[in-house]
């Protein structure tokens, strides 16, 4: 035990690692957290494989036998990984007091420019710092193939030979690359005075892929989305890209830990030779609509989410080899042949890095139940691809008549045309109906294309029967590994079964408008000879649910008894609970802006017809308040008229009170009592003749 106490203290290593939140440096430090330090020592043989597993087992629980991994990170907000000691906004005084410390630092500039200032002043703070070194240190630079961009051919006469490592000296950078080449000198140079205590590397890298993608991310989420028929070429394509998978990045970088070579500078690129154009198309048929157009050059200015570093590197025309590697290092090879050689592997690394796993479901339930709202609800909220049977059909004989349509006329009959015409005569002899293998082949297909295998599918109502849903997710004996695959790819992971009562069904139909029920199969004689099959088919002991069972799928199971929304919604509520988060792209920065842009617009018009909703309302309670105090006013003004009235009329009443009215009084008496011929007459002469005052 003291022997190995002993061995696992000489092997102990303290590497640092700079952005340790980025795409290229958070791979490498995962990398080599797993490794056992001087694993790549060992020759990868049979042989040397069993004792490097045995030594792995030894060492497994012994942390300080693996690399130790600490680092700085361009954002403290980001969530920490567990396995790492992060450094955010250290002052150089304090970094370098935390470099002193390892083993092995690393910088990498080969994605962030921005780093090469911080990183020519670490090695030359260390080289300064060299005599005081109480262990070797090494200093690994990972920089760029754009340092190469634009040298001269090593052999004039052939210019497709490629560059070697040997030929580093004649290397020509990019015009924006000049600094990257400037601190590989500087860092060759510094890596050679004291050797023994501070050596130096750089590791010049090709354009890194693979877990999840940096630089070809636009290419994959283009193909993964469906958005464009074609995925966009920028400019002929023919230009050469020397690649490497960061994983075999990583695996180089440890070799050199390991193997402290005697080359300062070493080119880590695969064994490709692959265009562009090959690769954007290798892509899109792995991922997206196989297709490929070549647009302007200039159009890949438009996208925002790309660098100038990643534009220039797009267009980097560059045949290199490295054959030091393989004489030199002991590689465990991810991805030796390239990105198209090994396509197929790279997207599902994709898919499991960037958290895009297809989610597929199937909705099941008798006729008129709520599937389809249930099924459309939950397309739009994760947003899965909607596949119905009637419409599958529909679109399919659709895509074939295209297909038929756009073929060159030739003495021979296409597969498109021979199964179209198939098609049509089966529906000729059954009534308009297909056959179920016709129908299995269809859905079969549909569920395969591109789009249900990139972000998944809802199955609405299909399959119906036990027999159907064993036809659709069968494995072929004859292909068994790619149908095993392929069923994995296509079978629901998720089942939802609704059911309700036949008198709450019949209800619902019945109360559908007559404009939704005419020409379907929910009139009233269909619907019922539907319901009737679908609760025959689900007596028996082979049924559908118990397919799913057989496969450890277990339905989830909703009762449905109101027709109301809300039934619904709690219904989906509990179906999102279940699925979780949705895993596709979350917005990106310019659809966040447009969704808050139109949020405040929406916002805005609410305030304004809030406001003006508020204005109405005020100007009503002020006519109605002005209205009040004028009728007010008005009775105000009669009052004091009808006083003022009053007050001028008493003398006057007073007086003929007192000195008419008692004479006329009696005159009218007597004039009643008489009746004269001309009471007038006869009133003004009484009047006369008993005057008071006469």
């Amino acid at each position: 035990m003291a022997a190995m106490t002993e061995e696992t203290q000489k092997n102990f290593k303290r590497v640092f690692i700079n952005n340790l939140d980025t795409y290229s440096s958070k791979y490498i430090a995962k990398f080599l957290n797993s490794c056992l330090v001087g694993a790549s020592l060992v020759d990868t043989d049979p042989d040397a494989e069993k004792e490097e597993d045995t030594l792995h087992d030894e060492y497994s629980e012994i942390k300080e036998n693996t690399f130790q991994i600490v680092g700085s990170v361009s954002n403290p907000t980001e969530e920490k990984i567990g396995y790492i000691e992060e450094y955010s906004s250290c002052e150089r005084e304090d970094l370098l007091h935390h470099l002193m410390k390892c083993d092995v630092i690393i910088y990498n500039i080969s994605q962030h420019p921005d780093q090469m200032d911080e990183a020519q002043w670490a090695v030359s703070a260390l080289h300064e710092e060299v005599d005081t070194f109480s262990e070797p240190k090494m200093f690994i630079l990972v920089s760029s193939i754009m340092t190469w961009a634009m040298s001269t051919p090593a052999d004039k006469d052939d210019p497709e030979i490629p560059f070697t490592e040997g030929h580093y000296r004649r290397r020509k950078p990019h015009p924006n690359f000049q600094d990257h080449i400037s601190l590989e000198k500087l860092v060759v140079k510094l890596g050679k005075t004291k050797s023994s205590k501070f050596s130096t590397y750089v590791v010049a890298s090709g354009l890194q892929y693979g877990m999840g993608e940096h630089i070809f991310h636009l290419f994959f989420k283009m193909s993964w989305l469906g958005e464009v028929l074609k995925v966009p070429i920028f400019g002929d394509g023919t230009n050469f890209v020397p690649t490497i998978h960061i994983s075999d990045l990583a695996g180089i970088i440890q070799n050199v830990i390991d193997h402290k070579p005697g080359s300062h500078y070493i080119v880590a690129v695969d064994d490709s030779k692959n265009t562009m154009e090959n690769i954007i198309k290798a892509i899109s048929y792995a991922l997206g609509p196989g297709k490929t157009q070549k647009v302007s050059k200039e159009d890949i200015f438009l996208e925002q989410n790309l660098t100038q570093t990643d534009i220039d590197s797009l267009f980097v025309d560059l045949r290199v080899e490295a054959p030091y590697l393989k004489e030199n290092f002991h590689i465990q090879w991810v991805s030796e042949a390239g990105i198209i050689e090994n396509i197929e592997q790279i997207t599902e690394e994709y898919r499991q890095n960037r958290g895009l796993p297809p989610t597929r479901i199937c909705i099941l339930g008798p006729p008129a139940v709520g599937k389809s709202t249930v099924a459309e609800m939950i397309c739009k909220h994760y947003q899965l691809h909607h596949i119905k049977l009637k419409e599958t059909i529909t679109e399919t004989l659709h895509n074939l008549e295209s297909s038929v349509q756009t073929e060159d006329l030739e003495d021979e009959p296409s597969e498109a045309q021979e199964f179209l015409d198939t098609l049509k005569e089966n529906m000729n002899l059954n009534g308009g109906r297909l056959d179920d293998q016709y129908v299995l082949r269809i859905m079969r297909d549909k569920l395969k294309t591109k789009p249900c295998m990139n972000q998944g599918f809802v199955l609405d109502g299909f399959p119906k029967t036990h027999e159907q849903a064993k036809e659709l997710f069968k494995n072929d004996e004859d292909q068994e590994d790619m149908e095993s695959k392929c069923k994995e790819k296509i079978i629901p992971e998720f089942v939802f079964s609704l059911n309700a009562t036949d008198v709450f069904l019949k209800n619902r139909v019945l109360n559908l408008p007559e404009s939704l029920v005419e020409g379907t199969s929910y009139s009233p004689e269909q619907f019922l000879q539907r319901l009737a099959r679908f609760r025959e088919r689900n007596v028996e002991d082979e049924t559908l649910l118990n397919y799913f069972e057989d496969l450890e799928i277990h339905p989830e199971l909703f009762e449905i008894t109101s027709n109301d929304d809300n039934e619904y919604l709690t219904v989906t509520d509990k179906i999102y609970r279940k699925l979780g988060k949705p895993k596709n792209y979350s917005p990106n920065p310019e659809e966040v802006e447009e969704a808050e842009r139109r949020q405040a617009e929406e916002l805005l018009k609410k305030q304004q017809a809030q406001m003006s909703e508020l204005q109405e309302k005020e100007e009503a309670q002020s006519r109605a308040q002005c209205w009040d105090e004028w009728n007010q006013r008005l009775e105000e003004v009669k009052r004091q008229e009808h006083e003022l009235l009053e007050s001028q009329t008493a003398p006057m009443r007073d007086y003929l009170m007192r000195a008419v009215m008692p004479t006329l009084t009696q005159g009218l008496i007597e004039c009643y009592r008489t009746l004269p011929d001309d009471p007038i007459d006869f009133l003004a002469e009484y009047l006369l003749k008993n005057n008071p005052e006469a």
